[in-house]
């Protein structure tokens, strides 16, 4: 039996800010590639309803028929090589802000309402889920009456039905690394660009509800025991969006200000910005507690020798893999947030030589022996506080 959904959320921010970042550095295509980069997306059975509460703080109830056809665009997006979960989340945005997740037919074209819809819109001669316009050039009033069609198509890319114009979100430059709201923009054009953000909440929710990782080997997950041999390191936050708050060793704790050791390094980093698999592996961590908040462990074979990675701090909404999961270099499996005990949002890294249960390490240094990708992105802090 399909059940009712009810999940509360408060403000979700992934991506870098000007406010916070200051400059966004260009990065190489390769970069890109691993802020988006996500595992494919399973769609499990849609609940009859989910009620989400947006950023504003109005709550949302969608039904069955809605979710559906967020579901299809959740699908037709695991399909597109590029687009990852960030993708989804954002086309989602665009979706519940032009039709609320409804194919709307359209009396300027009277023979929409001759394919299934979900009622009428009035939006110039605009149709679907989308509000896409076959006078801009997206399609025919066949196609657009297609969820599937309208999916493709917002997501655009070299093999997307209007490549290169209308643009699609694979169309826009360095989409990855824009705030959500304003790379939803960039695809619709719309003359009230600063609606999409506040459905960011809403869509995190409707992809946490309606999916579960895929394991890398379909129908089983690989086993601890059993860790392939890794060559490729990648930094776990993408360009451009962190600052090193707090390095490995003794300090005094922010919190309680007594002398404390610190086993790992922090990089500060707006809630949301997403954390990405330091190499290939297998999940050992995902849960969350009181005292480190949000936990992710990974096992990895480096070198010819066992050693895990180990992230902290993730609210619990923002942790995407699951023990025995196999996850690949640069895999976006979880979100910067400041649960547990923590100052400000920022990413916890650890590095234990021998596996998840060993003593840490300074994980500095050997991220500069083994010169993951965008390690010099970031900046030193200028300031003196340190984050736990």
């Amino acid at each position: 039996m399909r059940k009712g959904i009810v999940i509360g959320l408060g403000a979700i921010l992934f991506g870098p800010t000007a406010a916070l970042i200051g400059v966004v550095l260009l990065m190489s295509p390769a970069a890109l590639a691993s802020c988006t980069t996500s595992g494919a997306l399973l769609v499990g059975e849609v609940p009859e309803s989910l009620t989400v509460t947006t950023r504003s703080g109005s709550t949302v109830t969608l039904d069955h028929q809605q979710l559906t056809h967020a579901a299809t665009i959740i699908r037709v997006g695991g399909e597109i090589e590029g687009v990852g979960r960030n993708g989804i989340v954002i086309a989602l945005m665009a979706a519940l802000t032009e039709s609320t997740l409804r194919m709307l037919a359209n009396p300027a074209h009277a023979d929409s309402f001759d394919y299934p819809n979900d009622g009428s819109g009035s939006d110039h001669d605009s149709l679907g889920l989308f509000q896409m316009r076959p006078t801009a050039g997206w399609g025919t009033v066949y196609e657009l009456m297609d969820p599937a069609y309208q999916a493709r198509a917002f997501f655009g890319g070299p093999d997307g039905p209007n490549y290169p114009s209308p643009r699609g979100l694979l169309d826009t430059p360095s989409w990855q690394v824009m705030d959500p709201g304003a790379a939803a923009q960039a695809v619709e054009v719309s003359a009230y660009p600063d609606r999409y953000q506040n459905y960011q909440p809403v869509a995190e929710a409707i992809v946490s509800a309606l999916t579960r990782p895929a394991p890398s080997v379909p129908g089983s997950a690989v086993p601890l025991g059993n860790v392939a041999e890794t060559s490729r390191i990648v930094f776990p936050l993408p360009t451009g969006t962190w600052v090193r708050t707090g390095g490995f060793g003794p300090r005094s704790d922010p919190i309680t200000h007594a002398a404390d050791f610190h086993a790992g390094v922090d990089f500060a980093a707006p809630r949301g910005t997403p954390i990405l698999a330091l190499a290939d592996g297998v999940v050992s961590v995902a849960e969350y507690s009181e005292s480190s908040g949000g936990v992710i462990g990974i096992e990895h074979t480096i070198d010819g020798q066992r050693i895990a990675s180990v992230y902290l701090h993730m609210w619990a909404s923002g942790i995407y893999v699951t023990v025995g999961e196999s996850v690949t270099a640069g895999q976006h499996i979880g979100d910067v947030g400041t649960s547990g005990h923590s100052t400000g949002n920022h990413l916890h890294l650890e590095l234990r030589p021998g596996g998840t249960e060993a003593d840490s390490v300074d994980p500095e240094p050997w991220l500069s022996s083994h010169s993951p990708e965008d390690l010099l992105a970031g900046s030193e802090s200028t300031t003196t506080s340190c984050l736990a």
